[in-house]
């Protein structure tokens, strides 16, 4: 059981470290590379850049879930 949430901490630590780059900052940032760049204006953020950020909030408590979880079996043991 360990293995597995530790494998899935993993995981999610480095989608979470993917999906917070490519997000853009002050100078067009790396989503610009993928197509972020392009500026379909609705209500200030293109669809990708908002499809981006929800899914950054699912792997952040997909993330914040493991740690616990992790938290919660070490402690059992």
């Amino acid at each position: 059981m360990k293995l597995a949430l530790d494998i899935f901490l993993i995981i999610t630590s480095l989608l979470m470290m993917l999906f917070i780059l490519l997000h853009r900052g002050k100078g067009g940032g790396l989503s610009s590379l993928f197509g972020g760049g392009v500026q379909s204006t609705l209500s200030g953020s293109s669809v990708v850049e908002r499809n981006l950020d929800r899914v950054t909030i699912i792997v952040a408590v997909l993330w914040t879930i493991a740690i616990v979880a992790v938290g919660l079996v070490v402690s059992f043991d």
